[in-house]
């Protein structure tokens, strides 16, 4: 890369070095073959270095003196004309110097290899993102306080500028781009050992699909999270091995159904994305007759939750793009639409989901619903953040933003595995033993716990590891107690242990610790802070394992 930087840098400069080279050469050999006169009325010629210093300062400066004694006239004659011909030479050179820097390919060549170097320097694990806008810069910012570093690949040199004036911290290397281009994904590190993986979230699904191949073919140790939106998509990603799949219709689908037949599996996966561990009025859905309005993508994924929860509905097949050009605008609520829904039967539907790919349209289509029907429980789709305010503003029950669940979804993926491997395994439990989950954790953990995720290795639980490392047997409940007072127990909740590829949901105090065993914890901020103490703390451990001590 520095050698092609050189090329071009080379390249572009060789016609003004020759020219500025032929003009130094002419007025140098000129210099020297005109004969002077000395102080004493001598004739002398000056020698080449005489020549060459005299033209050099008269060439760059047009400033000087008549050096080493005062010039005959034949000798300021050629100086004259030396003048005009090296300025000539000089202004070419110039002009070329200052189109060399703004010149687009030598700018592209400069940035890719400070690029390059970025990446090479990276020492942490790092994704690379495909494509930068709201949903990957929350990735970006909640995910990298979590120790993860980023590569940004975007085509757009506006959406990079944007990036760069974010001012990440740490920094993220960005490059203007295609996705798709092998070269440009080599070049930001998809082949670097410390490479964790690629996440691609177009809207374009084969675009996605495109990504995904091009990927596994060049590093099939990655891991890619990718975005579908139908089950050919689905089946075509889980082929190639690829574990973490993206479907925002599906993931409302089954927020949808499990909210209806298990609400407290529910509970606890929003709690799991970072929302409140309880139940506000209008959390719970109706159980009665809903209406569909768009049969998309998320239509029919909606069509499908439905159906599993055993609930009446009716489908509004409205498209978008159909609508607009009808009725000239997205705005749905004339005499014809007011018809329209009365014929659905508007006024005995108990919810009504908006569902098409327009912001406008799925808030015009609740209004209307709201005026006909003013007890109806509404749910919208929002498919970008830009127009959260004003949904709020509109009162709606229930407000699905497809940005903000591809990102958290992301970021709990990448800085909290435990916890996505938490919310698999509530999803294979019925709603009674959820329920029994959420008071427990209310009771010992409060209302909003934190999450903890630790695994028993030397840099995270230090003291514990040179027990553990020594033959002593050591279980979970032997160190959930506080360190104020070992009779008293910590105020945690153990919610799942990995252990090498097995799985354990909510493990007992029985259970002995392994190293590198990874734990998910639910507790406070203070007890957590306690918890670390004791793994990490050599004293504090054995005060909590000495029964007999003091």
């Amino acid at each position: 890369m520095d050698n092609q930087l050189i090329w071009i840098i080379l390249k572009k400069l060789r016609a003004p070095f020759l020219v500025i080279i032929f003009t130094f050469s002419i007025s140098i050999l000129g210099m020297m073959l005109i004969p002077g006169v000395d102080d004493k009325g001598n004739v002398y010629y000056l020698n080449f270095f005489d020549a060459i210093y005299f033209v050099s300062y008269m060439a760059t400066t047009i400033g000087f003196g008549e050096s080493p004694y005062a010039f005959t006239y034949p000798q300021k004659l050629w100086v004259t004309v030396a003048i005009y011909l090296t300025v000539i030479g000089w202004f070419y050179g110039i002009g070329t110097i200052v189109s060399l820097i703004q010149d687009e390919t030598l700018k592209k060549a400069i940035n890719t290899n400070k690029f390059r170097k970025q990446v090479l320097g990276l020492k942490e694990k790092f994704y690379i993102i495909l494509g930068y806008n709201r949903i990957t810069k929350d990735i970006i910012n909640f995910a990298g306080e979590n120790g993860y570093r980023f590569v940004v690949i975007d085509k757009n040199e506006e959406k990079i500028e944007e990036l760069y004036l974010e001012n990440f911290q740490p920094y993220v290397p960005a490059i203007m781009g295609d996705a798709t281009n092998q070269n440009v994904l080599k070049l930001a590190g998809i082949g670097l050992e410390n490479c964790k993986g690629v996440i691609s979230l177009f809207e374009d699904d084969a675009k996605n699909m495109e990504i995904a191949t091009v990927c596994k073919l060049l590093n099939k140790n990655i891991d890619i999270i990718v975005k579908a939106t139908s089950k050919n998509q689905f089946d075509y990603y889980k082929s190639l091995g690829i574990k973490y799949i993206q479907n925002p219709f599906k993931i409302i689908s089954d927020r949808i159904y499990y909210n209806l037949t298990a609400p407290y599996i529910w509970l606890l996966e929003l709690w799991a994305y970072g929302h409140s561990l309880k139940f506000s009025k209008k959390d719970l859905f109706p159980h009665g007759k809903y209406l569909i309005c768009g049969y998309g993508r998320m239509g029919k994924a909606l069509e499908e939750g439905l159906k599993r929860a055993g609930i009446e509905y009716e489908i509004f097949n409205i498209k978008t793009q159909e609508y607009k050009a009808k009725k000239g605008s997205v705005i749905f609520g004339d005499e014809e639409d007011k018809k329209n829904l009365e014929k659905l039967n508007i006024k005995k539907i108990d919810a009504i989901i908006a569902s098409t790919n327009n912001d406008l349209l799925n808030l015009t289509i609740i209004n209307k619903a709201k005026e006909l029907n003013p007890k109806i429980y509404t749910i919208a789709r929002e498919n970008s953040l830009e127009d959260l305010t004003i949904f709020q503003a509109a009162k709606i029950d229930r407000i699905y933003v497809l940005e903000k669940i591809l990102a958290e979804y992301t970021y709990t993926v990448i800085s909290r595995p435990l916890v996505n491997a938490f919310i698999e395994e509530i999803r294979k439990k019925d709603n009674e033993w959820a329920e029994v989950i959420v008071n427990i954790l209310k009771t010992i953990a409060g209302e909003n716990p934190l999450y903890y995720e630790i695994e028993i290795n030397e840099k995270n639980a230090y003291a514990l590891c040179r027990r553990l490392e020594k033959g002593e047997k050591i279980t979970y409940g032997d160190i959930r107690k506080s360190r104020a007072d070992r009779n008293e127990l910590l105020k945690i909740v153990y919610l799942l242990l990995k252990r090498d590829e097995k799985t354990i949901l909510m493990p007992t105090p029985q259970t002995e610790i392994k190293i590198n065993d990874k734990l998910l914890i639910a507790a406070d901020e203070e007890n957590i802070d306690d918890f670390e103490y004791i793994v990490n703390n050599i004293y504090e451990l054995e005060y909590v394992l000495n029964k007999k001590g003091t």
